[in-house]
């Protein structure tokens, strides 16, 4: 009786033991239910799932859910909510500007050398969400932004001169600036908000997203797109240190294998998926896709390099800011 004893309350400790090291996660996004993001992110939750043998489960909240990304990233600072994949919210750190730095790569290559893995951009980011009490998990390339228009454009490849239109904005200097220097009228107004925005005409279009961003959520009042190349969109999938430091160590390696995973994966079809929604804002959308030429896009480059990265880098820490850029060749 005794050895029996014993022996049931070894397995009922091994179970409870079993029951403590499962996890279930919570997972924010700012995209639609079955947009890319949350088809990926739903694949990456099955991976965790069956490579932690069911000990961590991922839910997905997409459409921004669990609130718009700002209050979202700080909500898993302080542990409130565990993981979110989405752009880098500047309000908490000024110096998270470098990762929507404008014009800060020209192609694809250079976009993968300063925000791939050990790219500079990336590592600095990872140590900022340090600093947050975060752990980034991945970084997520998207697209190269570009300007949606609910009006016709008006001279789109000529940033010399002033067009009148007005264009929601991040509330980020960056973009506030590029928009600027590119000849709109930026007004900062959140996410949540933008779409209405357009609708009812209080601004005319919308810079600070790209392709598939216009597609998922301004389908309806994206009448031209002008790619161009404003800046290189990039998301982190971070996770609360609170969140990841419940997992057991076996775990939290499996996570971060998937998350490694999960971003070389996307490093080999962005490009692609770009094009293909530029793509399909065309034959779906009627909408008229403006061509730039090399010498458009450079012009437009050189005049927000000139005119905002100085302005941008004061805000961030120049001496900071500049190092970075040192290290990308800029």
């Amino acid at each position: 009786m005794k050895r029996f004893l014993i022996g049931t309350a070894a397995t009922a400790l091994m179970a409870l033991s079993s029951v403590a090291t499962a996890a279930d996660l919570k997972m924010s996004h700012v995209r639609p239910q079955d947009a890319t993001i949350d088809v990926e992110l739903r694949a990456f939750s099955e991976a965790v799932a069956e490579a932690t043998g069911g000990d961590v489960t991922i839910n997905i909240f997409p459409a921004s859910a669990l609130g718009d990304y700002t209050t979202v990233q700080e909500r898993v600072s302080v542990g409130a909510i565990d993981m979110a994949t989405q752009p880098a919210a500047t309000a908490a750190d000024r110096r998270m500007q470098i990762s929507s730095f404008p014009y800060l790569a020209n192609s694809w290559e250079e976009a993968r050398a300063a925000y791939g893995p050990d790219g500079p951009v990336r590592t600095v980011m990872a140590d900022l969400y340090a600093e947050q009490d975060i752990t980034m998990l991945a970084a997520y390339p998207v697209y190269f932004g570009g300007i949606s228009l609910n009006t016709d454009p008006v001279n789109p490849g000529d940033p010399s001169q002033s067009n009148g239109i007005k264009v929601r904005v991040p509330g980020i200097k960056s973009f506030q600036l590029t928009g600027e220097a590119l000849g709109y009228i930026p007004s900062p107004i959140p996410f949540s908000e933008a779409f209405t925005a357009i609708q009812t005409g209080v601004v005319d279009g919308v810079i600070g997203s790209g392709a598939e961003g216009y597609y998922a959520s301004f389908r309806d009042v994206t009448k031209a797109y002008i790619p161009a190349n404003t800046h290189f969109e990039v998301w982190y999938m971070i996770i609360s240190n609170g969140s990841l430091a419940e997992l057991d160590a076996e775990d939290q390696e499996a996570l971060k294998a998937a998350a490694a995973e999960f971003e070389a994966q996307r490093w080999t079809v962005a490009e692609a998926d770009q094009g293909k929604w530029e793509q399909r804002l065309v034959d779906e959308l009627g909408t008229n896709l403006v061509e730039l030429t090399p010498d458009q896009l450079a012009a437009m480059a050189a005049k927000v390099r000139e005119e905002v990265w100085p302005i941008v880098l004061e805000d961030v820490g120049a001496e900071w800011g500049q190092g970075i850029l040192d290290q990308i060749g800029k």
